[in-house]
This record gives structure tokens, C-alpha cells and sequence, in this order.
């Protein structure tokens, strides 16, 4: 399943980003209209039983080189996008987060920033993955931020029929996180304290300055991690997600 662009103007999606979309040639793009957002994804389904495998976005270009909010986080990199697109399975679905692909008119800076996990955002991916789904089990992929979206999810929804939760370098208590770089708390985000009480499986990499070893050892049991060798961050060779 190869990648090819997508090109879509402002007026057939309203406040669209001005990045081109691109999804795999396999897979039908279906923006997702929440309550207050519309969400990017990019689907391929061809069953109506089978589990269902939603790969959840990283932050993307959330912030820039000078450390200051961008004014569009559609991701740069493609490895959530390709990992997707090599998922063999009957039913895949790759979603962007809140904002990315799609500017609405609702998108505020801090649904990327210190909001990029509050009770909203995480209510309407809730929303996206609902429809996407349709009832069919689901097994929950997230990466990076994405990671930490898809466990406040599974958290704040049981409702859901999650069956099996995967993370890739996922950062799992922002906490944590925001206070290993010094960094400025997420004042207005949800925090997991705690891992849902479901199956699942934490990839990491071995060499991750985004997410260090250090604090994903400190959120997740041993027996529960796979470490990637020779991986970083947004580079990951060889990985072989575990979906049983």
C-alpha cells in the first residue's frame, strides 16, 4: 500500500491546512465530523466483523524550531502514515489528531499545546473512533502523543469495545514528561496516572531523546515492553507490531 497526494482545496474542506493530504492508494479518505472537530482519516475497510486497527497521530509540527506554537500541526513525517499503510489486516484506519489535515473553525493553538490532551480533545477522538469503528473491536495504536490519546480514550470511554492497546515511543504521563525537559506543564491536558486495564504492548526506541528509555521503564513493566534496537523517535526499522 503505497502513498500518493491528495489534493484538496480550501472550499471543498472548510479551513483546510494549506499541506497537501496524502494517504495510501489502498485507502479512501473520510474526514470525520465530531462535535467540534473534523478529523482527518484515511480508511481501509473491507469487513464487517473483523477487528478493526486505528493508528492515532503523534503531536506532528506542533511546535517549531524555536520552541514556539506553529500555526499548523499536520505532521512533517510519515512513520504513523507508512505503518498503517503496511498493516495487512482487513480493516485499517490511520486518524490525524484534532487540527491536523483540517483547520476548522473551532482549532485554537492549545488544542495542540497545553490542551493537546484535555477532556475535549480526547471526547471527540472518542467520537471519531466510535464512528470509524461501527461496533467492530478494536485494537488501538498510538504513537508518541498519540499514545497518550489513545490510553486517556480507553480510559474516559469503556464504552468502546477495546480489545488491545499498542504504543510506539508513546509518552504515557505528561507529567513525567514536561518535567524530565524542564518543560512548561500541560495545564489544560487529562493525565492517564496509571495505565487502562486492558492487553497491551509498549514499543520503544532504543535511542529516544524525545521519550528517553528512562522515564517509559518508569511507566510501563518490564514484561510489557519491546525495545526497538538501532531505533529513534520517528525512526523505527524493522518494527514488527504484535497484534495477537
Amino acid at each position: 500500500m503505497n502513498f500518493k497526494p491528495l489534493i484538496f482545496s480550501g472550499i471543498a474542506l472548510l479551513g483546510a491546512c494549506t499541506s497537501a493530504l496524502i494517504g495510501p492508494y489502498s485507502f479512501t479518505y473520510t474526514p470525520i465530523q465530531t462535535n467540534d472537530f473534523e478529523i482527518a482519516t484515511w480508511q481501509h475497510i473491507t469487513t464487517a466483523s473483523d477487528p478493526i486497527h486505528i493508528y492515532i497521530e503523534g503531536d506532528g509540527y506542533a511546535f517549531n524550531r524555536s520552541g514556539q506554537p506553529t500555526r499548523d500541526p499536520t505532521p512533517r513525517k510519515h512513520l504513523v502514515r507508512n505503518l498503517a499503510s503496511k498493516d495487512t489486516s482487513p480493516n485499517v484506519v490511520y486518524m490525524g489528531r484534532p487540527c491536523q489535515y483540517i483547520r476548522g473553525k473551532n482549532c485554537d493553538t492549545t488544542d495542540w499545546t497545553d490542551g493537546r490532551f484535555s477532556k475535549q480533545i480526547i471526547d471527540n477522538m472518542s467520537q471519531a473512533i466510535k464512528s470509524v469503528a461501527k461496533g467492530r473491536p478494536i485494537i488501538l495504536v498510538g504513537y508518541s502523543g498519540g499514545a497518550m490519546v489513545s490510553g486517556l480514550v480507553i480510559k474516559q470511554h469503556p464504552e468502546l469495545n477495546i480489545k488491545k492497546w499498542i504504543t510506539i515511543a508513546g509518552v504515557l504521563n505528561h507529567k513525567d514528561w514536561t518535567k524530565h525537559f524542564n518543560d512548561k506543564p500541560l495545564s489544560q491536558s487529562l493525565n492517564m496516572n496509571g495505565l487502562p486495564q486492558v492487553s497491551q504492548i509498549h514499543y520503544i526506541a532504543e535511542h529516544d531523546s524525545v521519550v528517553p528509555n528512562s522515564l517509559s521503564r518508569k511507566w510501563v513493566s518490564a514484561s510489557r515492553l519491546t525495545v526497538i534496537p538501532n531505533a529513534k523517535h520517528d525512526y523505527f526499522p524493522k518494527l514488527d507490531i504484535n497484534f495477537k
